[in-house]
């Protein structure tokens, strides 16, 4: 099928960026991308490319150069399905807060109804393209429904699982490892391959069974998860043995067998995905009876969290085991630095951990907004919206944000962090001046030297 018109249904971290560097990389082809939330469609159509709703690196000048010619943001989803050939469907598949499967299960209920609404409104053969993180076996649920619509439209089903990092999504696009391509038809399989082959080299499209590309993705964020969280068990291993995890992970990191990458030691691995995706699996592999493997998945999440807990009771712990009306300051809230998602974020379970023991909580992020702050904790439901109204203030200014703190919280390692006057922000602290640093961003030596009481992880 020669393919002329793209239509995307999700405007979000994985459409957007996937389908603007599809239109600048294919100028001949339509990229169409639709959403339901009409708020955020009107951001990525506004003039001004610094007020998208996502922020990536490399994004905004893309969509500066290919929007309105052949890369477009609509609401109009079944005028883009009906004149599309192919159709990505990139929707939110969260993990499930109700019926079975309760917080392990993936909610595919966003993808029913874009399977059924393409059933719906195609009059003409579509292939349509699984970019969202789907549970192993979803095409079949899909196919079912594209394949007892009465008509004679034929559908193909394709999987395309994005292998994206946040903050680097760009690069990771104009630049693949691979490209999974899983199908049953070789021709659908070839008419998407030919899409990214107009930038990816041969060799780095890949294409296997649906089932093999489904469970592929799943398994990617796993083993990436896996090495954070041990590096992090080892972490704590390290301060009670005296040993420094940053040279621990650098010695086995040269050894070509297990590589440098995911090798930092931290509070705790964030994201829309990694928590997601192992839930997903050890949820999978219980429904399969496969008790043994869902047990190995699930103690990474174990210790994930274990983490996080870990280092807001150090925190406690060393400001005399209260931070009741202690100002805490804490620099940084997006879940990793270059990007302003803050999904399963380190620093809302910290925040939250700390309000329940009554602190008062100061905010800032270069990229997140007060209302996306307030809003990630009430989600929680934890407390009441006018309590943390009243207890969680986020701060335009760093240095004001810090200021009359009885200790700082590094949450994200933006960069920007390692370039403030430390001395001023000491300066205008309660002393003793605490620096408990999520990301082993700053210098020990530099820190202390100047007065703080620094603490780090797995040093």
């Amino acid at each position: 099928m020669k393919i002329t018109n793209i239509c995307c249904i999700g405007a979000g971290y994985v459409g957007g960026p996937t389908m603007a560097v599809i239109a600048k990389m294919n100028p001949k082809i339509k990229v169409t991308i639709v959403d339901i939330n009409a708020e955020r469609i009107a951001a990525w159509n506004d003039e001004d490319v610094s007020n998208l709703p996502i922020y990536e690196p490399g994004l905004a000048k893309i969509v500066k150069e290919t929007r309105g010619k052949n890369l477009f943001f609509s609401t109009e989803i079944d005028q883009a399905i009906s004149e599309s050939e192919m159709i990505f469907i990139s929707v939110n598949t969260p993990t499930k807060t109700y019926g079975k499967g309760k917080g392990m299960a993936a909610d595919l209920k966003y993808v029913e109804l874009c399977a059924r609404n393409i059933a719906e409104v195609a009059t003409t053969d579509k292939i349509v393209v699984e970019k969202s993180t789907l549970p192993v076996r979803t095409a079949q649920a899909i196919k079912s429904i594209l394949h007892n619509t009465g008509s004679e439209v034929k559908f193909e089903i394709l999987s395309n699982p994005e292998f994206l990092a946040e903050g680097t999504a760009i690069e990771d696009l104009l630049n693949p490892d691979r490209v999974l391509i899983g199908g049953e038809s070789e021709a659908a399989i070839e008419s998407l391959a030919k899409v990214y082959g107009s930038w990816v080299s041969q060799d780095r499209i890949l294409r296997t069974n649906i089932w093999s590309s489904e469970l592929s993705k799943l398994t990617a964020n796993a083993f990436l998860a896996q090495r954070i969280s041990s590096i992090n068990a080892i972490s704590e291993l390290c301060e009670h043995t005296e040993a420094n995890v940053s040279e621990v992970a650098k010695a086995i990191g040269m050894d070509s067998r297990i590589g440098s990458k995911f090798l930092n030691a931290s509070i705790g691995f964030g994201g829309s995905c990694f928590q997601k995706d192992i839930l997903n699996l050890v949820y999978i592999a219980r429904s399969y009876g496969l008790n043994a493997v869902a047990d190995y998945w699930e103690q990474v999440i174990i210790l994930n969290d274990h983490q996080k807990r870990r280092f807001s009771d150090n925190l406690i712990s060393t400001l005399y085991n209260t931070v009741s009306g202690k100002k805490i300051a804490m620099l940084g809230w997006a879940f990793k630095k270059d990007t302003n998602d803050t999904r399963e974020s380190a620093a809302i379970y910290v925040a939250d951990h700390l309000l329940s023991e009554q602190a008062h909580i100061a905010v800032y992020d270069p990229k997140v907004s007060g209302i996306k702050i307030q809003s990630d904790l009430n989600y929680l439901n934890t407390r009441t919206e006018e309590e943390n109204n009243d207890l969680v203030k986020a701060f335009e200014d760093p240095y004001k944000a810090t200021e009359n703190s009885h200790a700082i919280a590094i949450m994200t390692e933006w960069d920007e962090f390692k370039t403030y006057n430390w001395g001023k922000i000491y300066d205008g602290m309660k002393k003793p001046a605490f620096i408990f640093d999520g990301r082993n961003i700053l210098d020990k030596t530099e820190m202390e030297t100047i007065g703080f009481e620094y603490s780090s992880i797995g040093k």
